[in-house]
């Protein structure tokens, strides 16, 4: 199935019994008209390309530091193998091959080694999307163009550009706990008030300025227990296109999320494919982050009551990348 499929709610999965039935709303602003109003370009100067991970500063960086306490690690990240939720229709798992096993190697000292190789895209698994990912209109992220990005990779806003890493203080919303379900159903769309009345339920934990947000739908939860990669790839619960002003008045620095592509699918009406992607990215210069496993790290904080905690979420080098595999790590 492709992704054109699964944002119009073909394929595998759809109408299976799941949690929540999605409320589909009102039309929403045309996706084109809303990024020139949350656009920011030339904010950070003309030559920038690394956009809302500006408002990481170092000032913000040292803070975040405060916030472990306990020594309490957890990994975000999803094992790079081949039982992950890809179906092979758009990406494949990660393929694993040893080149080295030990086995027969001549060395007279009694030296044996193991070697071997790791073929995936680059967006198989946790990920964060490049600014470079997504573009419209013939420009990528603070007015580059789209034409930067060739058979050879990015030459313009890569993921390379955001190798000093992505840490700082971060905060989860579970919008699944919120709402009293284990995941939310495929084309819910989660709205400004979601975010807000997760964060009352939660305390009250703020989200502001050089921020980075993880969103909790569940949807890894539902691969886990159910194993079926069509049925995660068929539409998902996420983001709703208000979402955007939010993270925008909120200065946050990137968002991350436990589904495929961060932004609800199908799309709500009046959207289109990937409006939300077009916004973030290509607008805003928001660094996305998809198909993080969230489920210890919130229960962690279901039970401690501490939903912000500090998050370091390096990109791989990869020179002209427009995505990279990544292994967060929550740190309380």
């Amino acid at each position: 199935m492709s992704a054109a499929e699964a944002a119009d709610g073909a394929g595998p999965g759809r109408g299976a019994p799941d949690r929540a039935e999605p409320d589909r709303g009102e039309p929403i602003e045309d996706f084109r008209t809303l990024g020139a109003k949350l656009r920011n370009w030339g904010r950070w100067g003309a030559d920038d390309e690394r956009g809302t991970t500006n408002l990481i500063t170092p000032e913000r960086l040292i803070a975040a530091g405060r916030l472990i306490r306990q020594g309490k690690i957890f990994d975000l990240g999803i094992p790079l193998d081949g039982n992950g939720p890809q179906t092979g229709a758009f990406r494949i798992n990660p393929v694993h091959l040893m080149s080295a096993t030990g086995a027969e190697q001549p060395f007279p000292s009694g030296f044996r080694y193991a070697d071997d190789y790791l073929f995936l895209p680059l967006q198989a698994g946790s990920q964060w999307d490049a600014l470079a990912h997504v573009f419209y209109d013939d420009q990528l992220y603070n007015g580059f163009p789209a034409g930067a990005v060739t058979v050879a990779g990015a030459g313009r806003c890569s993921i390379d550009g955001q190798a000093a890493g992505i840490a700082g203080r971060a905060v989860l919303l579970d919008i699944a706990a919120l709402h009293g379900v284990e995941w939310l159903a495929a084309g819910t769309a989660i709205t400004p008030d979601d975010l807000d009345a997760a964060r009352r339920r939660q305390g009250g934990v703020a989200v502001g300025p050089g921020d980075i947000l993880l969103v909790r739908t569940g949807w890894r939860r539902k691969f886990l227990q159910e194993r079926d990669p069509a049925a995660f790839m068929a539409g998902e619960p996420g983001l709703g296109q208000a979402c955007c002003a939010w993270l925008r008045e909120r200065d946050v620095a990137a968002v991350g999320c436990d589904n495929w592509a961060l932004e609800v699918l199908p799309f709500e009406p009046g959207g289109v494919f990937m409006g939300i992607h077009m916004v973030l990215i290509r607008d805003m210069g928001m660094t996305l982050g998809e198909m993080l496993d969230l489920e210890a790290l919130a229960a962690d904080c279901e039970a401690d009551g501490v939903w912000e905690f500090f998050l370091s979420a390096p990109p791989l080098k990869v020179t002209g990348g427009v995505g990279s595999p990544v292994n967060p790590l929550a740190i309380k």
